[in-house]
């Protein structure tokens, strides 16, 4: 099998989204072009917002994604679970296509017998471990996000930590939205660190609105721009070769 790599959008929200394209249109896209949207809904605590609910669970699940939703003192673990069930659920597809060319069309993983079940899923675990993935974060900075973004700041370093342990390539890059001028802003462009986090969140403003459907988009777009994932691997060897680093 190919080795290749994962892309996955994490949208971080607290709202309903209005301003801009359906957001679950937009997800749809994203997905149509490889791209996996997984959204974390954070709630307040005893607040149940219905309409915010279904478009969570609807943009995720167009986009092929997980969707979790979460108070904010959970939200450290949950970037984490989220990520890492997302990146496993890709591979899954990845896999049962790879056996359906294979045994045919009608075969699929949870029809092996037991025992091939969890070959399969050995080979699932591997991957996760060695598989490159690029990660655009989207993070909600409506006014009412204000008091979260510190927590939302950790379990993104937190994320950062969690998946530098396996032996894959990780890149990440981060977009807030609303941004001060537009729609969506660019905060951090690909890197393999998350580290700088700790002082572009402190100087991030925010605003009323929630243009979710315009952040996807603007996230698309954004992986189109990319350089190769090769050449930002080759800059990044290059810097730890430096005498001094």
């Amino acid at each position: 099998m190919e080795k290749g790599h994962l892309k996955q959008i994490l949208l971080i929200t607290d709202g309903y989204s209005n301003q801009g394209e359906d957001p679950i249109a937009m997800a749809a896209l994203a997905q149509e072009q490889g791209i996996t949207v997984n959204v974390i809904g954070i709630m307040e605590e005893n607040v149940i917002d219905q309409e915010s609910m279904r478009e969570i669970e609807g943009i995720a699940m167009s986009g092929g994604g997980v969707h979790q939703i979460v108070y904010a003192h959970q939200l450290s673990q949950t970037v984490q679970h989220v990520t890492r069930k997302a990146m496993t659920q890709t591979l899954q597809g990845v896999v049962n296509k790879e056996l359906q060319q294979i045994l045919g069309k009608s075969t699929s993983l949870e029809e092996l017998p037991p025992e091939k079940r969890g070959e399969v899923m050995e080979v699932v675990d591997e991957l996760g471990e060695t598989v490159s993935m690029e990660i655009l974060i989207l993070v909600d900075t409506s006014a009412s996000m204000k008091p979260k973004l510190p927590t939302v700041k950790e379990s993104l370093l937190d994320l950062s930590i969690s998946l530098n342990s396996r032996m894959g390539k990780n890149l990440f890059s981060v977009s807030v939205f609303p941004g001060k001028k537009n729609e969506v802003e660019k905060v951090l462009d690909w890197t393999p660190k998350l580290e700088s986090l700790s002082s572009i969140f402190p100087k991030l403003s925010t605003g009323g609105i929630t243009p979710t459907g315009p952040a996807i988009r603007e996230a698309i777009q954004h992986f189109k721009k990319k350089r190769s994932l090769k050449n930002l691997l080759r800059s990044e060897e290059e810097y730890y070769d430096e005498p001094g680093m």
